[in-house]
């Protein structure tokens, strides 16, 4: 399973990604300045939203391309991805690091940059990978 380290090679590994602190201690990746993934411990209202399905381990936010993406991945692998009502509206998703694969990870951290980076940026990117 994925871990704190994979997040920072996979996200440090695309163009123009730097790794910032914010809200205190916690990690943000970020292209051009706009956050892609990053930390995202429960707080107690999350914890009170979740009850008794709330996770332990550590969570990471990631930006998805809409909403539409965001509720599909919570529906596929609900064991992985969820929201809190923080979240409502917001096109991103939380990830129980713990249960999610590398392979899974890198989809996850490349999708999420594309949906932050300038479109110059990320054709370029594409192009690249083709």
């Amino acid at each position: 399973m994925a871990s704190w380290d994979d997040v920072r090679r996979l996200a440090l590994a695309l163009p123009e990604t730097d790794e910032h602190h914010s809200y205190g201690d916690t990690l943000s990746w970020r292209v051009k300045q706009k956050a892609f993934v990053w930390e995202r411990p429960l707080r107690q209202s999350d914890r009170e939203a979740l009850g008794g399905a709330a996770p332990s381990g550590p969570i990471l936010g990631a930006r998805v391309a809409d909403l539409d993406t965001k509720d599909e991945l919570i529906a596929e692998s609900p064991q992985v991805y969820f929201t809190t009502p923080h979240f409502d509206g917001y096109a991103a998703v939380l990830v129980q690091l713990d249960r999610i694969s590398v392979e899974e990870l890198e989809e996850l951290v490349t999708d999420a940059w594309l949906a932050r980076a300038p479109k110059r940026l990320a054709k370029a990117f594409q192009d690249k990978t083709a």
